[in-house]
C-alpha cells in the first residue's frame, strides 16, 4: 500500500498546495495523510470569530471538512503558533514530525518549498524546513533515539517533493520557486480541489481569487523533486510514484 504524507503550515494549504494530488492518488488506492502545524489563528480573514481561540476552533473544523472531501486517510492539526514558526524550537518541531513519519511510514512526503510558496509566507518556508529535516532524520538511528526506545523504527521515505508553481504573484514578496520536475494532471479532480478549499469559510474573501487562479492554472499540480532515498538522474516526471513499487 502506497502512503503519501503532506506537511503544511495552515489550514487551507492542504487544498491549495496539493489537494488534487491527494484526490488523484486516493483514487489509485494510496493512503494519504496531512499534518498541519498550526490552527491558523493569525489569519487576516477571521469569519465570525471574536477571538484567536474561537478562530482556531473554526479553522480546525474547516480543516477536517476539507480533508474529508479530499478523502484523506488521516489528518492531524498541531498547535504551533501561527505566524511565528520561525521562532519555535526547530528540534522540537522536527521531533514531532519525525515521530509521525516513523508511525505513518510514508513512501512520499509533500510539503512547500523553502521560498515560502507563491505567497512567500514565512510559515510556509519553515514548514518546508521542518518537513525536510524530518524526511532525512526519520531514517537515522542517531536522531531522536528515544523514539526508537519507545518501539518506533527508523523509516526512510522514498521521495520528498516541494510544491511549486509556473507563476508568481506580483503583489507579494519576490520568491524564487523551485523548478518544476514533476507535472501531475489533476484535471479530473479540479472541482474537488476547489470545493475542498471552499470548506475554509473563514477565508471567504480569498475564494474568488483562488478559484480564478485554479481555473486558469490549476489543471496540473507542479512539484520539485527535492530528495530521494536512492541516487538517481533527474528526469521529468508525470507521476509521483515513478520508480516506487508498493510493499
Amino acid at each position: 500500500m502506497i502512503r503519501i504524507l503532506g506537511v503544511t503550515a495552515h489550514p487551507d494549504d492542504e487544498a491549495g498546495a496539493f489537494g488534487g494530488s491527494l484526490l488523484l492518488y486516493n483514487s489509485r488506492g494510496a493512503e494519504t495523510y496531512v499534518i498541519c502545524l498550526t490552527e491558523g489563528q493569525a489569519a487576516t480573514n477571521r469569519g465570525t470569530a471574536k477571538s484567536d481561540e474561537e478562530l482556531g476552533m473554526l479553522r480546525r473544523a474547516e480543516f477536517e471538512a476539507s480533508c474529508r472531501l479530499l478523502r484523506v486517510t488521516g489528518s492531524e492539526m498541531l498547535k504551533y503558533p501561527d505566524g511565528a514558526l520561525d521562532r519555535v524550537n526547530l528540534l522540537t518541531v522536527v521531533a514531532d514530525l519525525t515521530r509521525r513519519v516513523r508511525k505513518i511510514k510514508p513512501h512520499i512526503i509533500l510539503t512547500m518549498g523553502p521560498e515560502g510558496a507563491i505567497t512567500g509566507h514565512l510559515d510556509h518556508a519553515m514548514a518546508s524546513i521542518f518537513a525536510t529535516m524530518a524526511f532525512h532524520w526519520a531514517a537515522r538511528k542517531d536522531r531522536y533515539s528515544e523514539q526508537l526506545a519507545e518501539g518506533l523504527e527508523p523509516h526512510r521515505a522514498r521521495k520528498l517533493y516541494y510544491s511549486t508553481a509556473s507563476f508568481v504573484l506580483p503583489d507579494r514578496p519576490p520568491v524564487s520557486p523551485p523548478p518544476c520536475t514533476t507535472t501531475i494532471d489533476i484535471s479530473q479532480f479540479l472541482e474537488g480541489k476547489i470545493e475542498a478549499f471552499r470548506q475554509h469559510r473563514t477565508q471567504a474573501p480569498l475564494m474568488e481569487r483562488f478559484e480564478k487562479s485554479m481555473r486558469r492554472f490549476g489543471l496540473k499540480e507542479l512539484y520539485h523533486l527535492a530528495a530521494v532515498s536512492e541516487p538517481m538522474d533527474l528526469t521529468p516526471e508525470t507521476d509521483l510514484l515513478h520508480g516506487i513499487s508498493p510493499e
